[in-house]
């Protein structure tokens, strides 16, 4: 077994307390096989290997009576958190009553297996008894100075406890800080103190701020971004940021995790993963357990990705033993193994993410439905059908071959999402494409199927097609409208027409909603009672393009009845290259209640949609439609609900989404 990586001014301390070496006799068990997925070593053999923890939260019932738990728990990890057995109500129930009994177990079994502690948790809202939540401010605070110096004093000279969380769960969902006994009592200045009161206490941990729902980049991890900047600034000594990671498959991944921990990390903090599990709806099937693998995988692959990531923490490893159940109970089968101790496919995602995919054999699925659009004159977007994989995708090799037969394909880029746009063709020029996917071994699919492309003329025809006319709008409905006009013409031939949006009766911006290779366009998904303009121009094959046509005013019927809506949208944060908008309002203002919302915005060009919450919302074009997620539809007349999003922009670029509208089915 590989020690864990202890800093040098660590290792003077002394190795346990005598009350913990009391103990260390009883946790040292045979070394038994795990049966891993391969025979390459356990999960902590390569975690060590590439420099990161992995570690799992400790029950202390079980670490003490079954020898089957106890032979996973010292074979696979370098890593305990004590689940409960550190927290205020297990230590200290009643004023200066103490029991180190289950912490100094759990810091026992971790000395005799050269495992690191992560202390868990020393300031929480919730396990803290009643006689500290009824105290006045100043016995408050001496208090909670009092169970620091405590609780991390004793442990501030054992090398195997390395790091705390000091303060755990300080937001709501929206980002503003929890209505908990201490915000409601000491104000935000509780979370301050208690740091530097834990720095005081252990001079050499590492000290970390620890919250649920952070994983994504949207407004509760930018608020905990924001607060962890002010802190630092101030010197506050905040060393490192937890993201407990209690997922379920059901609400989809966040697939910019390994961007937040980026971000993070630009604070100058280290990050892990603190508590990770994920949850499935019950009963578990085949399929269910590969969406599970795939999400351990992504996460311990986003962890490996970025240097500061310490390791990942297990919130326990067997199903036997998991918290979910009590807490979800449609839900369940979180974990690594299932309540038997045998390895589930979630053990060999984490496996083969760990020793960097080396075990993993199987190639992904083959990419289908490979298309071509857009194509310009030296331009063209490929879209295609995502592969599946036993672990991942890791992503695309995008294949070219000039003509329209023969020749060589040769890799021209790479892609992460299912779509590629590949520039600097010729113009009247012919290519293939072709598509592969990779996962994290190296693994690579069959090529999909090719697509022949022929790019637009480019040279030689300076003259644009006349002018659309006539442009006018019939069979307008409360989502839809079919536009008409004259055809242009050119002097050599008119290639198609691109349809221009505005919102609003004046004002805003025309944007491309769609293109039309005849005189003629439907316009679908708009909003209930709102008003749009349109014009249209036409393009010929060397891509000049004609003067724009008159605008025509459209305005959608209403939607039907329940009430009506209104939206106000926020700017939280802006940066060079992107921006989030939270909260987006959306408020009942009709007279009776409404069971969902609409809402429809503009982004502008070449801004893209990477991140959403409390809402789903899809794009077409530059039109960005939100609808309620299951749980923020209904409002009473005068509620209110929000939803947030996060958008990525050129470099340089102001701009940020606009022309929002709300309506009611």
């Amino acid at each position: 077994m590989t020690p864990p990586r202890v800093p040098v001014h660590r290792a003077r301390r002394r190795l346990v307390q005598l009350a913990v070496v009391a103990l260390l006799s009883a946790f040292v068990v045979p070394v038994l096989s795990a049966s891993p997925a391969s025979a390459s070593g356990p999960l902590r053999t390569h975690a060590a290997a590439r420099g990161k923890f992995i570690g799992f939260a400790a029950a202390t019932s079980p670490l003490a009576n079954e020898a089957a738990y106890r032979t996973i728990a010292q074979t696979e990890f370098n890593q305990i958190t004590a689940e409960n057995a550190m927290k205020w109500d297990a230590t200290e129930s009643s004023d200066n009553n103490w029991n180190f009994s289950g912490a100094d177990q759990i810091v026992a079994f971790a000395a005799a297996n050269n495992q690191q502690v992560h202390g868990h948790t020393l300031v929480w809202h919730s396990q803290t008894p009643g006689w500290v939540q009824g105290l006045g401010a100043t016995a408050m605070r001496t208090a909670m100075q009092d169970h620091i110096a405590t609780l991390a004093g004793r442990y501030a000279n054992n090398a195997s406890v390395v790091s705390w969380d000091v303060v755990n769960e300080v937001f709501d969902e929206n980002g503003g800080f929890r209505s908990s006994f201490w915000y409601n009592t000491l104000g935000q200045s509780f979370i301050a103190d208690a740091f530097r009161y834990a720095r005081a206490a252990d001079p050499d941990a590492r000290l970390c701020i620890n919250d649920y729902n952070v994983e994504g980049i949207n407004a509760k991890s930018t608020a905990m971004y924001n607060l962890v900047q002010s802190l630092r600034a101030q010197n506050v000594p905040v060393d490192c940021v937890g993201f407990q990671g209690h997922l379920a498959t059901q609400y989809g991944f966040p697939s910019d995790l390994q961007q937040n921990m980026q971000r993070f990390a630009a604070l100058g903090v280290q990050v892990r993963v603190t508590e990770l599990d994920v949850r499935i709806v019950m009963p578990r099937t085949s399929a269910k357990d590969t969406t599970q693998a795939t999400y351990y995988s992504n996460v311990v692959n986003a962890c490996m990705a970025v240097t500061a990531c310490a390791g990942v923490t297990i919130w326990g490893f067997t199903d036997k033993y998991s918290w979910v159940p009590d807490t979800f109970p449609s839900e369940g089968a979180a974990l690594l193994y299932d309540a038997n101790y045998q390895q589930k496919p979630a053990y060999t995602a984490v496996h083969n993410a760990l020793d960097n995919g080396t075990s993993d054999t199987q190639a992904p699925s083959t990419p289908s439905n490979l298309t071509a659009s857009g194509i310009t004159s030296s331009s063209v977007n490929l879209s295609w059908t995502a592969s599946t994989d036993n672990v991942g995708v890791a992503g695309y090799d995008i294949l070219r071959a000039p003509g329209t037969s023969g020749g060589s394909f040769t890799q021209v880029g790479t892609s992460t999402t299912a779509s590629f746009s590949n520039t600097g063709l010729s113009a009247n020029t012919s290519y293939r494409y072709q598509v592969r996917a990779r996962d994290a071994a190296g693994n690579t699919s069959s090529v999909s199927s090719t697509v022949t492309v022929t790019t637009t003329g480019g040279t030689g025809d300076t003259q644009a097609p006349s002018t659309p006319s006539s442009l006018a709008a019939a069979g307008t409905t409360s989502s839809s409208t079919n536009l008409t006009w004259t055809a242009s013409t050119d002097n050599v031939a008119v290639t198609g027409y691109d349809i221009l949006r505005a919102p609003g009766t004046s004002g805003g911006t025309f944007t491309q909603v769609g293109t039309s290779t005849t005189a003629s366009f439907s316009n679908t998904g708009l909003s209930a009672n709102t008003s749009y303009r349109y014009q249209v121009r036409a393009r010929d094959a060397a891509g000049n393009v004609s003067a724009v046509s008159n605008t025509v005013t459209v305005t959608t019927t209403g939607g039907g009845t329940g009430g009506g809506c209104s939206v106000t949208a926020t700017v939280q944060t802006s940066w060079n290259g992107g921006y989030v908008m939270q909260p987006v309002t959306v408020t009942n203002t009709g007279t009776s209640a409404i069971t969902s919302w609409t809402v429809t915005f503009t982004l502008p060009p070449n801004h893209s949609l990477v991140g959403q919450w409390n809402g789903v919302i899809s794009t077409s074009g530059g039109t960005a439609t939100a609808k309620n997620a299951p749980y923020n539809g209904s409002l009473a007349p005068g509620a209110s609900t929000t939803f947030g999003f996060q958008v990525a922009r050129p470099n340089g670029d102001g701009n940020t989404a606009y022309g929002f509208t709300c309506t009611t089915p």
